[in-house]
């Protein structure tokens, strides 16, 4: 590990000892949207004949935020496409179930007609009207008229059984059919989104392999004045001085899950409990307190009750960008523990280090 992945992480201790000044280490997908930070004048060239400036560097740091960006949002979409995956599958599995429970009761129905079929012919195959009308007792004719009436019942009963076990069986094996299609459908769309996170990840680790030692510090230099000055111009807002609510015994513990990830590694699709990615934290964080929440963070911001800035309190999650491709938990006075982005661990950043989008409480 570098010297300037090494200085990222021990920013990462120094916020949280101090969550006011938060610089946010390695801010997840600090994008062009934040503001651009001043490069440093006092700078070291490389060594190479042609120096990479800061306004290089700059263009690299964008690059490669654009890149993580990218994954995120085909993270979610590969986890969405997991989870309707699961779903699909659970329901083909019941529907199978309905189908051997339906073919079990309709072997039955055919049984009994088939028993009542052999029961007419032991009779000399004459109709139960005709036994009536041969009759010589008055007494066996009542009671026989009444057999006549409940066997006449018990057969159009048990026709009609048979007609709507019939028909839902052949409506279970058509709702397995369209399952199966959404399945397969699902499972294409996952391959595709899983085809693109391993694309724009590599193409961010190939770019910033290209880069020397002491271009990857000051890299990291850059992508923390990036998030630092996004962190202050939103402290400098007055923010903190509105938010003052307390958290909810249930978003506590989420709290405490979420901080006790500290240091484990991003890994995309992941749900703990050795690595995370952004939404996966958070539902787990959430989940662990008795709270299922939406597996990604596009469906938590799209589900979950949504509070102003202003009224957030810790455990509440932060929405992040346009396209709600991230998510990080609040954990008061103006910080967040999130899963940033592939290369970076579960960490402390300042709330306002990147643009929110919206803010939800998963126990409104």
């Amino acid at each position: 590990m570098g010297t300037g992945k090494r200085g990222l992480l021990a920013t990462a201790v120094t916020v949280v000892g101090a969550v006011t000044v938060l610089t946010a280490p390695g801010a997840a997908f600090a994008s062009a949207r934040t503001p651009t930070p001043t490069p440093s004048a006092s700078a070291s060239s490389s060594a190479s004949s042609t120096p990479v400036t800061n306004k290089d560097l700059e263009a690299v740091r964008e690059k490669l935020a654009t890149l993580y960006h990218d994954a995120a949002v085909a993270t979610d979409a590969y986890n969405a496409a997991e989870e309707k995956a699961e779903k699909q599958s659970a329901e083909i599995v019941e529907l199978a179930g309905k189908i051997v429970k339906g073919q079990e009761k309709l072997d039955e129905l055919k049984d009994r007609a088939g028993a009542a079929a052999a029961a007419q012919y032991r009779g000399g195959g004459l109709p139960d009207e005709a036994h009536l009308l041969l009759g010589n007792d008055p007494q066996d004719f009542l009671d026989d008229t009444g057999r006549l009436l409940q066997g006449q019942r018990a057969t159009k009963g048990l026709l009609a059984e048979m007609a709507r076990t019939q028909q839902d069986l052949k409506q279970y094996a058509a709702d397995a059919s369209t399952q199966w299609k959404k399945l397969e459908a699902g499972r294409e769309a996952k391959a595709a989104a899983k085809k693109k996170i391993k694309k724009q990840i590599a193409a961010a680790e190939q770019l910033e392999s290209q880069l020397e030692k002491e271009e990857k510090e000051r890299l990291a230099e850059l992508e923390e004045q990036a998030a630092h000055q996004a962190q202050t111009a939103w402290l400098d807002s007055g923010i903190l001085d509105e938010i003052d609510a307390t958290a909810s015994e249930q978003g506590k513990q989420a709290v405490e899950y979420a901080t006790a990830q500290i240091g484990k590694p991003y890994v995309w699709g992941a749900e703990g409990p050795n690595s995370y990615d952004c939404s996966g934290l958070t539902s787990q964080a959430w989940a662990s307190a008795g709270r299922p929440i939406p597996r990604t963070s596009q469906q938590q911001w799209q589900q979950l009750t949504r509070v102003d800035v202003q009224d957030m309190r810790p455990g509440d999650l932060i929405i992040y960008f346009d396209d709600a491709s991230h998510v990080g938990m609040y954990l008061g006075d103006g910080a967040i523990v999130h899963a940033p982005r592939p290369g970076r661990t579960v960490t402390i950043a300042g709330a306002g280090s990147m643009p929110i989008l919206a803010v939800v409480r998963p126990d409104a």
